[in-house]
């Protein structure tokens, strides 16, 4: 069965909702945000836990209400609703322009809004429902709600992590069907919380490798076991810790910022790398060669990289092949 509804959502809500769709790769053959397959990925994955949440804070509000005054339980009942409506998903700090979304169901999350209109709508609508789901959900941090949207591949990870397991899966940034055999040691958040990365061995070239989780596909978990490296572990656990989403060597750096340079470190926050000291204009970092390369490229003369040479000439590169192609 399919069918549709149009739900009411403000500006502000649908926006971010669209961000999460957007960072999260839902999209459409000609690559658009898939917002539609997104939400209903988000109501079969969180319906559950939000409906037990809000179950479990109305029973809690209500034990309070009981328990320190001498008021009916019909009348907790309605004061403890109304509480919730007003103080908790009341959305007024939101835009107060709406916009209509068309929401298409089938399959499993046809039978949860299904489920919805016999059961869980009492005074209200579905669209309104749907509108304190998905503000609860854009309530978490990121990462977590990454692991709700893909919450089968965490599944798959965590048992591959539990037992020791290998894993094999696709990658969406491949660009092919490439297939990865991997033994994983750890799923780390990156610095800024927005998405989580599996960081592991990869069994063909014994290198460590991190992937993005909502960029895997066809995660299966094989049969096969592998011994844990105490070593190997305490060094991805490092790099879990400092830098989730590269584990490249790390290297020493030295890199000289003018005033300018000094500025924009301090306001570009993200991937940006731990200094170990500073000596005058010249910040000293113990980190990730790659990751450094990527930060400090976007600096363009306002920061200089004095060594590693391999760090000098691949930024060298990077402008070069930049100032070649404009001047063509």
């Amino acid at each position: 069965m399919t069918e549709k509804y149009k739900i009411y959502l403000s500006e502000d809500m649908k926006s971010r909702l669209i961000n999460d769709a957007e960072l999260f790769e839902f999209t459409k053959k000609n690559e658009s945000v898939n917002l539609n397959a997104f939400l209903k990925t988000l109501i079969v994955n969180y319906f559950d836990r939000y409906r037990h949440d809000s179950e479990k804070l109305m029973a809690n509000i209500l034990q309070d209400l009981t328990s320190i005054t001498s008021i009916s339980d019909r009348d907790a009942a309605r004061l403890a609703d109304k509480i919730v409506r007003t103080y908790i998903k009341n959305d007024l700090f939101q835009s107060g322009k709406s916009s209509a979304v068309t929401l298409t169901v089938s399959g499993s999350s046809y039978e949860i809004i299904k489920i919805i209109e016999n059961n869980l709508l009492k005074d209200t609508s579905l669209s309104q429902y749907l509108k304190d789901m998905f503000n609860s959900y854009l309530s978490i941090p990121r990462s977590e709600r990454e692991a709700i949207i893909f919450n089968d591949t965490y599944e798959d990870i965590t048992r591959a992590l539990k037992e020791h397991k290998i894993l094999s899966f696709t990658n969406t940034t491949s660009g092919d069907d490439l297939s990865y055999l991997v033994e994983p040691y750890v799923i780390a958040p990156s610095k800024e919380e927005q998405c989580n990365y599996l960081i592991c061995m990869d069994r063909n070239s014994r290198k460590p490798r991190t992937f993005r989780i909502s960029r895997l596909r066809s995660v299966f978990v094989t049969a096969d076991t592998f011994p844990i490296d105490p070593e190997i572990q305490k060094e991805l656990r490092e790099k879990a810790i400092r830098s989730p989403h590269s584990v490249s060597l790390t290297v020493q750096a030295v890199v000289r910022l003018n005033k300018y340079g000094v500025r924009k470190f301090k306001a570009i926050t993200k991937n940006r790398p731990i200094v170990s000291k500073i000596e005058g204009d010249l910040y000293f970092f113990d980190w990730p060669e790659l990751q450094l390369e990527e930060y400090f490229k976007r600096f363009g003369r306002d920061a200089i990289v004095i060594k590693p040479e391999s760090l000098k000439e691949r930024i060298k590169k990077f402008y070069y092949y930049g100032l070649r192609e404009y001047n063509k």
